[in-house]
């Protein structure tokens, strides 16, 4: 029951601290002082005390997507182990559950975008569902994967692989981590993918398609995304992580990589520009040969070289 109160707290206001870091790094990097790491808590308040303006284009899937959205990413986090391995809902074959609520939530906030009746978030969602459907099969390959290799049929088996796969469950933890931080990067929108802060209709992916929200269903829509980002951090926490630590050590350990990953997510923004369209995919396929290569390994491991 603590460890359920804790990873709800988490997935909820982690968050906002966790876009706050990605911020203060990029400000770092770039000589200034940057905002307070709460500043997006700030932000979000004062969106939830907006009200909103709604296009008389529009329907009421476009009214109903940011709750949508905002519920499915809550019910997809709870299947993710946080602290100590532990997740609120543990099941087998939860990871697939997991894909589809998510992808449940996508499917809203695309259509919710072509249902304006603009060509620029028409656009945008056309380029969004593009990339997820890359990403999925990737995903499933590393999961698949890692089940014949622990025999372990939830995300608890992320934590397994080192001690079901010995010297080879050290490649397969870094090649997973990589597939995954892509993961992340795409989902989520972050460059090199997609530029959160760019202003140009031509340019942006996510930003484009909720150019019409504003007020409380922008806050939620907004707020989404970052616990998306922080589900995504903790499926690699659970790869680092060994399980035996006391909740002390798992709690600082939990958090020091989601932090930690904010960090260089803010670095990376910082070092690099978004790519072109063309070779955005070329990144995102680079998650698929990490996930092969996964493949590969523990086919050697069970049936030998």
């Amino acid at each position: 029951m603590i460890l359920s109160l804790i990873n709800l707290i988490i997935l909820l206001f982690a968050p906002f601290l966790v876009i706050g870091v990605i911020k203060k790094t990029k400000a770092f990097w770039a000589g200034r002082k940057g905002v307070s790491i709460w500043q997006p808590l700030r932000d979000f308040v004062r969106l939830m005390r907006k009200d909103y303006v709604i296009s008389e284009t529009t329907s009421w899937i476009f009214k109903f997507s940011p709750m949508v959205t905002f519920a499915t990413v809550i019910f997809a986090g709870l299947f993710v182990p946080m602290v100590q391995g532990y997740s609120v809902i543990n099941m087998p074959g939860g990871f697939i559950l997991f894909s589809y609520i998510l992808g449940l939530g996508k499917f809203f906030s695309l259509i919710a975008a072509m249902d304006t009746g603009s060509s620029f978030e028409g656009m945008g969602a056309s380029r969004e569902a593009c990339f997820t459907t890359i990403v999925e099969p990737a995903f499933f390959i590393i999961m698949a994967s890692i089940i014949a290799l622990t025999g372990n049929f939830t995300f608890h088996g992320l934590s397994q692989v080192l001690a079901n796969a010995g010297g080879l469950g050290v490649l397969i933890i870094i090649l997973a981590v990589l597939a995954l931080f892509v993961m992340l990067l795409t989902e989520c929108c972050r460059v090199p993918v997609d530029d959160p802060t760019t202003h140009l209709e031509l340019t942006m992916i996510h930003e484009v398609m909720i150019l019409d929200n504003s007020g409380q269903d922008l806050g939620l829509i907004t707020w989404a995304a970052g616990i998306k980002m922080v589900i995504l951090e903790s499926l690699i926490a659970a790869l680092i992580i060994p399980m035996n630590l006391s909740f002390g050590y798992a709690l600082l350990a939990f958090l020091g990589v989601i932090f930690g990953l904010a960090v260089v997510i803010g670095t990376l923004e910082s070092g690099i520009a978004r790519l072109r369209m063309s070779h955005v995919f070329e990144f995102i396929f680079s998650m698929s040969s990490f996930a092969l290569i996964i493949l590969s390994l523990v086919a050697i491991k069970i049936y030998g070289s």
